[in-house]
């Protein structure tokens, strides 16, 4: 492996790179090590070199060498800029880059990107730029002369060295506009030459002509098709890099008859960053059996607009919880309004506003964006729209011309296009912009990881358009259809935050989101002989200070527990002592809230209130009790869970057995013709491919096969150099046998790829692993349950477990919300299934060995089976002898691959969850995966346990 390609792969790993991202860097470096970098290149021999590997390089759009990597919208196109440029000083290529910005609004990102000490520093974590941090210069700061003479003084304060910046690499950051403006403020000397070509007096010479003559300059080019312009593309060849990047997420020209981009080297299209999870998954809606053809225009927006609303509310509320639950940062979503016109624009708000449209509900919170003076988008107009991410006000946006670059935000999952076609409803610019992810890659819980087009009258169109394997549309959801797995209940949900039984039973109670306590109404769907069964409530809690105590206890409790075991340390005397010392000292230094003291007033015999006391203070020997009382009530309500990290022990290397080709009777290519014509089917419309005989000759004709199989990271050159070349040998010596040496060759260089995708077709079923050993790391004994957040229908009340589900209830199971338990470690509890997830609830209350069970709650286990993806089983359980991991599932899927690899992933949890409780004389662990057609009435968990414990 060379050195160039070890640089990239440290890159890559130290900066987390995706696949895409990491991709892209292994073809510049796999180019640059077949190219030198040159003021004066050859473009025919760049081109020769490159279309062998990428025949999707046509050419070059430019006077020098320029590559596009076309990566879609929420890939990370910036931290693939900071990967490059990292990569090219490293390997000593390049110390000075230039990265051009399409806007105002792009060029201000840029320049936090790259500032160190910024959030999203892009170097963030290669040691050799921390080291020696860049110098950047950017369009407002450049005459001072930074990037010429130096500025020793920044880099003295931020390296201590003070020569530092003589190798350190220099960053210039320009907006497109700065590099072609002239100086037109008041005042100022009139010229026709743009400020930067201008001579300034510290280098005797423009700052442009210095860059321009600078023997290594690369120019970046984010959202490179905005550069294709007459002045934009001039400026960018007078500057004479020796090479250009451009990244963009819509590799084609602007203008009335857009084209593909000629050197598109590598492209990642929408598609494909979602079928890989990258962005958000975007979903169509509508109404089941809407037909739109019976309204007219404006009632059609008003139904659209109504929808948009529905969706908005419940999203909201599906955010808000998860937020809750998993102690994230909170995202406040918003709706997006495509509108036709200005005026259009004006009329939706007018409408959107008044009393009538959900009583008024999103008055003032509706604001409309367009830009009057151009088609355009201004920078104003962008800016006011990046202020929506941080807007806790505004919750619908209408906006007028189609969305450009740099409006990038994470929180749009609603948006709503009025009088456009499915063609510009389906385009990145339309979806793309609401694709980021909030949280930085998928959560597992489909609201929030979705983005939701409200589309009833262009349904037909979209869904057509979906059949394509290109489509950006994976899932169809309905308005109203709450009886459906897809459907969005027109109502917004109610939200109900539920302690664990702990604090129930010390008088805590369900709230809202915003803290407000509900007032329980009486259990719905009782039958005659159930009774609704409510926790005894001790009065452990009834003063000011106790319930600031009891807050205390747990806090303190909860730092205690990442030192701690398990929860039965908590009835140590040691652990007791140090939490009420600890208790103590705080409630000695807080102050408790005063309370009027009441007297009688004379003449009317009421009490009033005369002056302000401080509520009375609990003594040493009170918090002491109470303490005790709490450890005692979490140890009997808690089921420990251990925090587990489980991580590999080397890397993964590959190998092949030896083998010889089968199947070489099937392959009878010849070299035919040198253009093959296509016909294509979706139009009936014809084009032809051709190709060249030329391209460089290889030494021998082994070589063309080779290098295509090297391309697989399976492969390793220098370790399987030797069987490639057998395996290649035989492919040619067939070839031999019915071609002559000079047809074969031909066939090499124009079919040589197939023909190796054949030999590595066979490699792939020969191909070995080191068995990859983990290693799982105790972080945490147990932990203390959180307050879990639960969203069910607006009109349901709360049911007692026991009460039959009807029949034609069974779709409606995840929007209810049960009650009744005596086991749970919570007082309520949602499930997905009736004939697994609830009737398996039902046993485990049933069950005398089960002591307690709950469903965790999301972000309570971090068992990762794929590529960062965690699985979180839906049943914990402590029975009087063991730990069980529940996992009831549709009969169907029990031997799914998925399924399977949670299951195994659990097995090796539990595994690890074992080795500390025989270190801790503890419960052991097992996990149980239940097809959901054999959970029954009447059978135990033992037997349940005995039957489908899975072991790997």
């Amino acid at each position: 492996m060379s050195t160039d390609i070890k640089t990239a792969n440290q890159i890559s790993a130290r900066l987390s790179l995706r696949k895409p991202q990491d991709k892209s860097l292994q073809i510049l470096c796999r180019v640059l090590e077949q190219l030198q970098l040159d003021k004066d290149p050859d473009l025919n021999h760049w081109l020769k070199v490159i279309k062998e590997e990428h025949p999707t390089v046509k050419g070059f759009e430019r006077s020098f060498p320029s590559l596009c990597f076309a990566l879609a919208t929420g890939v990370g196109k910036t931290r693939l800029m900071g990967a490059m440029i990292a990569w090219l000083y490293l390997t000593g290529r390049s110390r000075h880059f230039f990265v051009l910005a399409p806007n105002l609004t792009i060029y201000e990102k840029l320049k936090q990107d790259f500032l160190p000490g910024s959030p999203k520093y892009v170097f963030q974590g290669i040691p050799e730029l921390s080291q020696t941090p860049p110098v950047l210069v950017t369009g407002d700061d450049y005459q001072e002369g930074r990037g010429v003479r130096l500025d020793y003084a920044v880099t003295e304060r931020m390296t201590g060295d003070l020569f530092a910046t003589e190798t350190a690499p220099h960053i210039n950051i320009f907006n497109v506009s700065k590099i072609n403006a002239l100086d037109n403020k008041k005042g100022a000397d009139k010229s026709k030459t743009a400020k930067i070509r201008r001579i300034q007096e510290y280098i005797g010479d423009s700052y442009f002509s210095y860059l321009a003559e600078l023997p290594d300059l690369v120019v970046l080019m984010d959202e490179a098709h905005r550069y294709y312009a007459s002045a934009g593309a001039k400026a960018l060849n007078d500057l004479k890099p020796v090479l250009g990047i451009e990244l963009t997420a819509t590799p084609k020209t602007v203008g009335a008859n857009p084209r593909d981009f000629r050197n598109i080297i590598y492209h990642y299209p929408l598609a494909s960053a979602l079928n890989d999870g990258y962005v958000k998954i975007p979903a169509v809606a509508t109404r089941k059996d809407f037909r739109a053809a019976s309204y007219n225009q404006e009632q059609l927006e008003r139904i659209k607009l109504e929808d948009g609303i529905h969706h908005h509310e419940y999203v909201k509320t599906e955010l808000a919880s998860y937020a809750n639950n998993t102690g994230r940062p909170s995202v406040k979503p918003f709706m997006l309004v495509v509108a036709q016109d200005t005026l259009h624009a004006d009329e939706l708000k007018s409408r959107m506003e008044d009393d009538t449209f959900f009583e008024g509900a999103y008055k003032g919170k509706v604001i409309t964006v367009h830009s009057n003076q151009t088609g355009e988008e201004s920078e104003e107009t962008t800016q006011r729209l990046l202020a929506v991410e941080h807007d806790k006000d505004t919750e619908i946006v209408i906006h007028v011309n189609k969305l450009k670059e740099g409006w990038d935000v994470t929180n749009l999952y609603t948006i709503v296009p009025l009088r456009a076609s499915a063609s510009e409803i389906l385009t990145e610019q339309t979806i793309g912009r609401g694709l980021r992810l909030p949280y930085g890659k998928r959560t597992g819980v489909e609201a929030v990881d979705r983005l939701t087009i409200i589309a009833h009258d262009r349904f037909q169109e979209i869904i057509d358009r979906a059949n394509d394997k290109e489509s950006v549309i994976k899932k169809t959801l309905y308005i109203g259809a709450e009886d459906d797995e897809n459907g969005i209940p027109e109502k917004k949900p109610q939200t109900m935050v539920v302690p664990s039984m702990v604090e129930i039973l010390l008088g805590r109670r369900p709230t809202e989101l915003d803290g407000r306590e509900i007032h329980e109404k009486p259990p719905a769907g009782y039958g005659d002989n159930v009774a609704a069964e409510k926790p005894a409530l001790p009065s452990l809690l009834n003063t000011e200070s106790e319930r600031k105590a009891a807050e205390l206890t747990f806090k303190i409790v909860s730092e205690e527990a990442k030192r701690l075991t398990s929860s039965k340390e908590l009835n140590s005397a040691e652990v007791k002592e140090a939490v009420t010392k600890r208790v103590q000292q705080a409630m000695r230094e807080w102050v408790p809230p005063v309370s009027p003291q009441l007297q009688k007033n004379e003449n009317s015999g009421e009490d009033t209130a005369s002056e302000q006391l401080p509520l009375p203070r609990m003594d040493d020997c009170a918090i002491n009790d109470l303490v005790v009382a709490i450890t005692e009530k979490l140890v009997e309500h808690t089921i420990d869970i251990p925090q587990i990290v489980i991580l590999p022990t080397r890397e993964v290397n590959y190998g092949f057995t030896d083998f010889d080709l089968s199947g070489l009777e099937r392959i009878a290519l010849k070299p035919g013709s040198k253009e093959m014509l296509l016909q294509h089917l979706e139009d009936n419309r014809t084009s032809s491919i051709s190709w060249e005989e030329g391209g460089e000759a290889e030494a021998r004709p082994e070589d063309y096969l080779v290098r295509s199989l090297i391309d697989h990271d399976e492969i390793d050159y220098d370790q399987h150099a030797e069987a490639l070349y057998k395996l290649a040998g035989q492919m040619v010596a067939h070839l031999h046998g019915y071609l002559s040496e000079e047809d074969a060759e031909s066939l090499l260089k124009t079919q040589g790829r197939q023909l190796a995708d054949f030999i590595w077709a066979q490699l792939r079923a020969n191909m070995w692993t080191t068995p990859t050993d983990y290693i799982g790391r105790i972080t945490q004994g147990f932990d203390i349950l959180r307050p879990a957040t639960f969203n069910y229908a607006r009109e349901e009340l709360p049911r007692h477990f026991r009460s039959p589900i009807q029949p034609g209830e069974k779709s409606k199971v995840r929007q209810m919300l049960f009650n009744g338990f005596a086991k749970c470690c919570y007082p309520y509890q949602k499930f997905d299934s009736v004939d697994g997830e609830w009737r398996l609830a039902q046993i485990l209350e049933d069950d005398p060995s089960v002591l307690k069970w709950m469903k965790p709650a999301p972000g309570q286990f971090k068992i990762e089976y794929a590529n960062g993806q965690n699985y979180e089983p839906d049943f914990v359980v402590e029975t009087k002898d063991a730990y069980l991991l529940m996992e009831p599932k549709k009969a169907t899927e029990v031997d799914s691959p998925e399924v399977q690899a949670k299951a195994r992933a659990a097995v090796r949890w539990c595994h690890y969850a074992n080795e500390h409780a025989k270190q801790h004389e503890g419960k052991t662990w097992h996990y149980v995966l239940i097809p959901h057609s054999d959970i029954e009435l009447g059978r135990t968990i033992a037997g349940l346990k005995q039957e489908f414990e899975f072991v790997n």
